[in-house]
């Protein structure tokens, strides 16, 4: 898998399939958006591509006071390569970045680069009924994915980050289609250290 550091720096990518997405968590949702692109991407003879931003967009619009993240960047980018994507593009999102429009972010960004509810560029303009008429005026193709659900509940981070921060660890992992992931270290005396602060950590007890 190949990781480019924003669009400036991405090499050709042959007839891509593009998703874009935080990704933060690489829940079963997530999962089955990219088992779907990987198998249109191979239909096409094609390479899968995940475009993902960094840092998280709510820290850079103010709206992530108190948000903590279920995968740091190296914890997102292990997932995603277990599976298979060929290219993952790490957007920095800016302030700037964040005041595009939908129109510009696909003209200038995707068009350029690459010759159920998602929304894109500013005010998140950019619905599913504007992205049907920037398809056709772009000639790209566009695919909706149906919504996740497990237990009648939608599967999304914000769900996750619910049950993990509640220590329902056992619940959480059955949204994420693994166990949940905390890197770092554990000294002698058993505190866990070295993980970033904006990390989801489940409060203090035992975890099997």
């Amino acid at each position: 898998m190949r990781v480019f550091n924003g669009f400036e720096h991405t090499a050709y990518i042959p007839r891509p399939v593009v998703t874009i997405g935080s990704y933060d968590g690489v829940h079963r949702g997530h999962r089955e958006i990219l088992s779907h692109l990987e198998a249109l991407a191979r239909a096409r003879k094609g390479e899968s591509v995940v475009v993902t931003f960094h840092p998280h967009p709510r820290l850079v619009l103010g709206r992530g006071e108190g948000l903590r993240l279920l995968t740091t960047l190296p914890e997102k980018l292990e997932p995603l390569e277990q599976a298979g994507i060929d290219n993952v593009i790490v957007a920095p999102f800016t302030e700037s970045f964040s005041r595009l429009g939908a129109e510009e972010f696909i003209r200038d960004y995707l068009v350029e680069t690459f010759g159920y509810n998602h929304h894109l560029g500013h005010n998140q303009q950019g619905d599913p009924g504007s992205l049907e008429r920037l398809a056709h005026k772009f000639g790209f193709r566009l695919e909706k994915m149906p919504q996740q659900r497990v237990d009648d509940r939608k599967v999304s981070s914000t769900v996750i980050r619910e049950l993990v921060s509640t220590g329902r660890l056992e619940e959480a992992a059955r949204y994420l289609g693994s166990p949940y992931r905390i890197s770092g270290t554990l000294s002698p005396q058993g505190a866990l250290e070295g993980v970033e602060p904006l990390k989801l950590l489940p409060p203090p007890g035992e975890y099997r």
